[in-house]
C-alpha cells in the first residue's frame, strides 16, 4: 500500500470497525480511528474522540483527519423512532464529510445491513421481501435511516469525486466487548448459564427462524470485503451484500453450538421464548459463574445483547442474501459458519471471559 493511503475508521471500537481497522493495519495501511469516547487501540495510529452528532465539535476534531484517503463508516446512533433515526444518522455522516472536506478522499465505504430489505425498526418486516435478498432490489417505501445515510454518501461522492461502496451484512459474528449487536457472545453467555444452572439449552426464537434457511456474516469476511471494494476499480459505486457464503438452518446449527458447550439440546416448544425474559436473573447468576471460575469480572449486561439476538432469532420470515455484485467482480472469500461461532467461543475461553 502506498504511503499516501490513510484509512479513517468511523466507529473504530465497534464490531465491523475494529475488524476492518485491524485488517487494514495488517495490510500496511495507516489507520485513524474515531469513536465517541477515548480508546487505546494497539492497531490504531491515531484516535479521534468526538460525537458526530455535534457539528461544531466534529468540525474541530476532524482537523486531525485532514490526511485521510479512505473512509470506512461503521457506526450509527439509535433513536426513539425512525424519523429521529433518519435525522440524527444523516446529520452524523454529513458532519463527518463536512469535517474532512479538505482531505484527499478517494473512496468511502458505508456499512449498513439487511434492514435495507426488511424495513426500519418502525416498519420491520411489514412487507415480505423476496429471498434471497438482491442487491438490485428497490428501496422499500417509508423512512429508513440506511437510505438517508446512503443519500448523503451519494451526494458527497458526486460533489467531491470519490468512489463509494455500501456493504450490507447480515447478523454479525465477531468479538467486541460491549457491542450492542453481538450474537456469538450472547449465545456463549446463554450456553454458559444453561450449563451452570442445568437448564435446557432451548432455541429461543420463532418457528420460522428455527426451520428456515438463513445465513450470517463473519466480521472478518466483512473486513476483507471492505478492503477489496476500496482497492478494486471494478467495485466502485456499488452496493454489496456481505455474508459467509454458506447457508444453514438453526435446527442444525443449534445442535453444533450445544455440542461445543457439552449441552443437550432442549425440546423446542414451537414458539419463541425470548432471552430477555429467560435471562431476567442473569446478572446474579453470571456473578456466581465469574467467581466460581475466576473469570474476567465483566458484567453480563456488557457481554450479552439479549434484545438484539431475540430480534434476529424471532423473525417470522426467511432471511438470506445473494452476493452477485461482488462475486462476479472477483470477491470469492468464504467462511464456514460454525467456525465463525467456534472461533469467537475459543477466544472467549482463551481470554477467560467464559469458562474453559
Amino acid at each position: 500500500m502506498s504511503n499516501d493511503t490513510t484509512a479513517l475508521i468511523v466507529g473504530g471500537t465497534g464490531l465491523s470497525g475494529s475488524y476492518a481497522g485491524r485488517l487494514l493495519k495488517a495490510r500496511g495501511w495507516r489507520v485513524v480511528t474515531l469513536s465517541r469516547g477515548g480508546a487505546d487501540l494497539a492497531w490504531s495510529d491515531r484516535h479521534i474522540a468526538v460525537n458526530l452528532e455535534d457539528a461544531d465539535a466534529a468540525s474541530v476534531a476532524l482537523a486531525a483527519a485532514s490526511d485521510v484517503s479512505h473512509v470506512f463508516y461503521c457506526t450509527w446512533s439509535r433513536q426513539a423512532n425512525e424519523a429521529e433515526n433518519v435525522r440524527v444518522n444523516a446529520a452524523m455522516i454529513r458532519n463527518l464529510f463536512d469535517g474532512i472536506a479538505a482531505a484527499p478522499l478517494r473512496h468511502a465505504a458505508l456499512v449498513t445491513g439487511l434492514k435495507h430489505y426488511l424495513g426500519s425498526f418502525d416498519d420491520y418486516a411489514k412487507t415480505k421481501p423476496y429471498t434471497p435478498f438482491l442487491e438490485s432490489s428497490p428501496r422499500l417505501p417509508g423512512e429508513n435511516f440506511y437510505y438517508a445515510q446512503e443519500d448523503v454518501l451519494f451526494e458527497m461522492a458526486a460533489k467531491r469525486g470519490f468512489t463509494w461502496s455500501v456493504h450490507r451484512p447480515h447478523t454479525m459474528i465477531g468479538l467486541v466487548i460491549g457491542n450492542a449487536m453481538n450474537m456469538a457472545v450472547t449465545l456463549a453467555v446463554y450456553a454458559t448459564i444453561c450449563k451452570h444452572t442445568r437448564r435446557p439449552f432451548v432455541f429461543p426464537g420463532s418457528p420460522e427462524q428455527y426451520h428456515a434457511v438463513t445465513d450470517v456474516t463473519d466480521a472478518r469476511l466483512l473486513a476483507d470485503q471492505l478492503h477489496w471494494a476500496a482497492t478494486t476499480p471494478a467495485a466502485a459505486n456499488l452496493p454489496f451484500n456481505t455474508v459467509n457464503g454458506d447457508l444453514f438452518r438453526w435446527t442444525w446449527l443449534w445442535r453444533q453450538i450445544a455440542d461445543y458447550f457439552g449441552l443437550a439440546v432442549g425440546d423446542y416448544p414451537g414458539h419463541a421464548t425470548p432471552l430477555a425474559i429467560q435471562m431476567a436473573e442473569a446478572p446474579a447468576i453470571w456473578a456466581d459463574i465469574v467467581a466460581k471460575h475466576r473469570l474476567q469480572d465483566i458484567p453480563v449486561t456488557r457481554l450479552a445483547s439479549w434484545w438484539h439476538s431475540d430480534a434476529d432469532l424471532g423473525r417470522t420470515l426467511e432471511c438470506f442474501t445473494d452476493m452477485t455484485n461482488s462475486r462476479v467482480r472477483g470477491f470469492t472469500a468464504y467462511q464456514q459458519t460454525p467456525r465463525s461461532f467456534f472461533d469467537v467461543f475459543d477466544e472467549l475461553r482463551a481470554r477467560r471471559i467464559i469458562p474453559a
